[in-house]
């Protein structure tokens, strides 16, 4: 009788160890998927996708990218100043709405290439830096053919802000070009095929109000 109830209470034991041992393999397995293990690689991937987000700001660009945001941002800047003289000099009414279109297309821009030379630990260029350095460069007017713009008024003011924005569209398509051809950051070869197809449209729009078409 002893013995059977001895017996009874093993079973009773071996079976209460077991069910714990299943209750620990149980919480340890739960634990493995979204314990500390679970933390651990949710970590894991964690890292990697901030790293990944870190490096889409600061790691995912190169040289090119760096200049085209660089020589981009003063190129824009004169073009937006450029378009701020046509609303009281300009007669015609198409130069008018290509001044608004280019100066709406165009800050937007200046504010976002800012934003990523900003995240990527590089310097924004000065306002006023392509006076010393940007001349000549990528369609850039002179501080006399500026000049020459705000003096002028009507149809000769016209003539004078189409020929210099083709020549500026131009200087800059051709920087797209380059940022396209060897750039690694994804949002800047996507501005700049935005820059190509627009600009090289109003380029179009222009030699045929010059009638160059």
């Amino acid at each position: 009788m002893n013995r059977k109830r001895s017996l009874v209470r093993r079973t009773v034991a071996v079976a209460a160890a077991g069910a714990a041992a299943l209750v620990l393999a149980a919480c340890g397995g739960s634990g493995d998927g979204d314990g500390p293990a679970g933390h651990n690689g949710h970590d894991a991937t964690a890292a990697p996708s901030a790293s990944a987000s870190a490096s889409a700001s600061q790691g995912q660009h190169n040289a090119a990218d760096v200049a085209f945001a660089k020589g981009m941002i003063p190129h824009h800047r004169q073009a937006v100043e450029m378009a701020g003289l046509a609303p009281d000099r300009a007669q015609s009414a198409e130069v008018k709405k290509l001044a608004a279109d280019i100066e709406k297309a165009q800050d937007p821009e200046i504010k976002t290439l800012s934003g990523w030379l900003t995240s990527w630990g590089e310097e924004v260029p000065a306002e006023g830096a392509m006076d010393h350095s940007m001349h000549g460069m990528g369609g850039m007017m002179t501080a006399e053919e500026m000049t020459e713009l705000e003096n002028a008024s009507g149809k000769a003011f016209d003539t004078a802000f189409m020929e210099m924005m083709i020549k500026h569209h131009e200087g800059a398509v051709e920087m797209a070009k380059t940022e396209r051809a060897d750039g690694a950051y994804g949002p800047a070869t996507r501005m700049a095929g935005e820059i190509i197809s627009s600009q090289s449209a109003e380029i179009e729009q222009m030699n045929g109000l010059l009638g160059k078409g």
